[in-house]
This record gives structure tokens, C-alpha cells and sequence, in this order.
């Protein structure tokens, strides 16, 4: 599951005072774990830590599972890309449905959905039955389930918690989802070669069980109010226009499309180092998960702790990770490329709440839903396109070639569009001396003509 959560409600702010201005706003800092004194939100938190882990245990063994199945990392590039493939299709659909419907009862009908699938794949590989079609068909079935699932859930947690707790919670959620990724792959691995892959998916079925009773359990005169927009023509069109005129909702969102595209994807990526480079196993696999999940958790919690979302940040988040997917891909050594995973986990994460929580706290309320779903659906709808291109590239030249594009994608588009954001905010590359060392930074255009020499 991916994390997230809903937007203040302030004014949308003007595109030509951002992003520049986040920059300048001192950051103020809170208590880790502040949201979770609200009850509502805390049975949400519990709830989704259960179900968190079974999700991880179902990647790890779909994907190898596909792998063991057909020995093709292309075949799991196809099994990324049907799952993520009804985002693309209709994330912005499910965005419009979202912004109407009450969230929690959706939630409900959501969460049963993806129960039942992972609980039918189940009974298909225990059974002896499982082909890979089967794999295909409930990877796409997940994905129409996500659709509607990803955007209320990140919307919901604006009404359990209110907009002044809403940075925190944003980033617990990330941090929750990244914990369980600790846990989650280890099970797994343990699972797969003990007893087998149709046991991930069963307890991945039955943790749904636990996101559910916390819904139930819920105090609805608690939920904090939020408009719905109304039925109406035009919604979908309208939501477009609100992100295509804003530069800090519409640029990041395409920063994060061309790095969900071409460099997250960890599915193709890992399973093929794991098994060609390295020539590990199933353990090696779930072993590069978790020190991922190590990083994660950590950026993660920097990020519950840490005061506002800069789009400073996000940038330079973006040039590391992607730098570090580079360095990786060269790495000689299984333990050198085992330690790699953890930093770049750390800055997958800053992208990814980063990104999350600018992008909420700068959408009004009643455009919430359809804001994130075009993000969900350029993030995770990118990889139907994204996971055969990396699949086929690592086939045909390798997984470090493969790696290595994916790193070289990121650390591009995170420059230019880092430059576009500068303009846009009216700043100016400087670069010079501080105090007797090389200073390379943006500052205001009227700063930069003010220590500019006379010619």
C-alpha cells in the first residue's frame, strides 16, 4: 500500500510566489509521533501496520514467484506494470469518485476488494495450480482495487487528524509502510523457502482483517469535516486545469512521474541482481528489502519530525537517490551493494513524503482527491511503462546497465526540473566563495544583481 494523506485548508497559493517561498519559511519542528494521541487515527496507524507487513510479504513473493515461474525479469516487469496499469487508466477517475464519496465506508469496500483477491491467488498456488497468467490476472485486479483505495486513503487521514497534525501523519504513514517492509520481506523469505509462496498470500489476506476493524471501530462524530464536491460535469477536466496551473503542484508531479518510471523499479531491479549478479536467492532478495526498508523507516521519521515540505528538499533528494542508484549499479561486492540499499531507501522516502505532503498542503480540500490521484497516477502509473523498458534493458544488457539508466533518468530530470522551479521563484544560480570555500546555491534574483561586480 502507499501512504499519504490529505491537505490543509488554506488558500491555494499564487504560482508565481512559489516555490520559492516554502524556502524561506523557518521550519518548525514537532513531536514525532504527535498524531498519534488522536484515537481515531491511532486505530488507523494499527490497523494499516498489520496489513503493511502482509503487503510486503506478498510483493516479495509475487515477485518471485513470477521469477521461479518463467526465469524472465521482464515477466516481472509485466507483473509490475498490470498492477500499476489501472492507475494509468483510471487514477483520475477514482480521484473524481473520491472527492465525492465519504471515504471511510469506501475504504471498507476497498480493503475487502484486495482481501479477496490476495485470498483467491492464495488458494491457486497452494493448490498446485497457480500459473502465470493467474499472477497477471490478480495483479491487475489489485491495481482497479488501488485506484479508488490509494487517493481515499491519503485523503482520509486529513479527517481523522485535522490540518495541524497533518504533516505528522503523513510522514507516521510513510514510516509505517517502510517499517513493515523490515518485517514483511524477512517473513517472506522464511515463507518461500520453508513452506512455500502460497503462504505469503494467505496471511496477506487475512491481515486485511485488522485495516478493516479499525474502520469499524472508528468515532465518526470525531472524523473532522471536509467539503465533498458535488456530482457534476467536468470534474475530471476541471481537477487538471487546477494542477497544470499551479507550478508547485504540477512540477513535482512531473519529477516524481519520470523517477517512478524509470528508477523505482526495485521489482526488476533487485530480484535481478539477487538472482543474476549475485547469484543469491530468495533471501538475498528480501535481504536488499529490508536494509532498504532500514533507510525508509529513517527518512521517514526525519520527515514526522522535520517542520515544513521544501521543494529545496525534494530536488536535492532526488539528485542523491538517483546518484546513488548510479553508484550501486557499479558496486563489486554483494555486502558494498547490500550497504547502498540503505541510503538510497533514506532518499526514496524524502522524495516520496516530501512530495506527498507539498503537494496536500498546497491543494484546497475539495480538490484533494483528484490532486492526488493525477499523482498517484503519474507515480505509480508510470511503471506499466517504465517496468518492461527496465525489464528488457536488464535482460538484454544487464542488470548494472539497467540500474545505472534508471539512476542516470533520475539525476536528470531532478536537474532541469529543479532549474524550471528556480525560475519560476524567481531565483538565480550563485556561485562563488563563503568563508573560504566554494558556495554553489540559489538565492533571490534581486540578491544575485545586488553582488553582481560593476562591468
Amino acid at each position: 500500500m502507499s501512504t499519504g494523506s490529505g491537505a490543509a485548508s488554506a488558500p491555494a497559493p499564487d504560482p508565481h510566489d512559489t516555490p520559492a517561498a516554502p524556502d524561506t519559511e523557518p521550519a518548525r519542528k514537532t513531536s514525532m509521533f504527535a498524531s498519534l494521541k488522536v484515537r481515531n487515527y491511532r486505530l488507523f496507524f494499527l490497523g494499516q501496520v498489520v496489513s503493511n507487513i502482509g503487503t510486503w510479504m506478498q510483493r516479495i513473493a509475487q515477485d518471485w514467484l513470477v521469477l521461479s515461474l518463467t526465469g524472465s525479469s521482464a515477466a516481472v516487469g509485466i507483473t509490475t506494470a498490470l498492477q500499476f496499469l489501472p492507475m494509468l487508466l483510471f487514477g483520475l477517475y477514482g480521484g473524481v469518485l473520491v472527492d465525492r464519496l465519504r471515504k471511510r465506508p469506501t475504504l471498507l469496500v476497498t480493503q475487502t476488494a484486495m482481501a479477496l483477491t490476495a485470498l483467491v491467488l492464495a488458494a491457486l498456488t497452494l493448490t498446485g495450480r497457480v500459473e502465470v497468467w493467474h499472477i497477471y490476472v490478480a495483479a491487475f485486479a489489485l491495481g482497479l482495487a488501488t485506484v479508488v483505495d490509494n487517493p481515499a486513503r491519503q485523503s482520509f487521514v486529513s479527517e481523522l487528524v485535522g490540518p495541524g497534525q497533518l504533516q505528522n501523519a503523513v510522514s507516521l504513514n510513510s514510516a509505517n509502510f517502510q517499517s513493515a517492509r523490515l518485517v514483511g520481506p524477512a517473513v517472506a523469505g522464511l515463507l518461500i523457502t520453508g513452506v512455500g509462496t502460497g503462504w505469503a498470500f494467505l496471511l496477506n489476506g487475512l491481515s486485511f482483517v485488522a485495516p478493516l476493524a479499525g474502520l469499524m471501530m472508528m468515532r465518526a462524530r470525531e472524523l473532522h469535516a471536509v467539503e465533498r464536491a458535488p456530482r457534476g460535469k467536468g470534474q475530471l477536466r476541471e481537477g487538471v486545469r487546477y494542477v497544470t496551473g499551479r507550478p508547485e503542484l504540477i512540477w513535482p508531479i512531473v519529477l516524481v512521474g519520470f523517477i517512478g518510471t524509470f528508477a523505482f523499479n526495485f521489482p526488476v531491479y533487485l530480484s535481478a541482481f539477487a538472482d543474476d549478479v549475485f547469484h543469491g536467492g530468495a533471501g538475498v532478495y528480501s535481504m536488499f528489502n529490508t536494509l532498504m526498508a532500514v533507510g525508509s523507516v529513517s527518512g521517514a521519521l526525519l520527515a514526522a519530525r522535520r517542520g515544513t515540505a521544501r521543494l529545496r528538499l525534494l530536488i536535492l533528494a532526488a539528485l542523491a537517490f538517483g546518484g546513488l542508484e548510479i553508484l550501486a549499479s557499479a558496486s563489486p561486492e554483494l555486502w558494498m551493494f547490500a550497504l547502498l540499499m540503505v541510503p538510497l531507501g533514506l532518499f526514496s522516502m524524502t522524495v516520496n513524503v516530501t512530495t506527498n505532503t507539498s503537494l496536500q498542503m498546497a491543494t484546497d480540500p475539495a480538490m484533494r482527491g483528484r490532486v492526488m490521484a493525477l499523482y498517484m497516477m503519474v507515480f505509480l502509473g508510470g511503471s506499466p511503462v517504465g517496468a518492461p523498458i527496465v525489464g528488457w534493458i536488464t535482460d538484454t544488457y544487464g542488470a548494472r546497465v539497467g540500474f545505472a539508466a534508471g539512476g542516470a533518468v533520475a539525476v536528470a530530470a531532478a536537474a532541469v526540473i529543479g532549474l524550471i522551479l528556480a525560475r519560476v521563484g524567481g531565483l538565480r544560480l550563485s556561485v562563488g566563495w563563503h568563508r573560504g570555500h566554494p558556495s554553489v546555491r540559489f538565492v533571490p534574483r534581486e540578491r544575485q544583481e545586488a553582488l553582481a561586480p560593476a562591468v
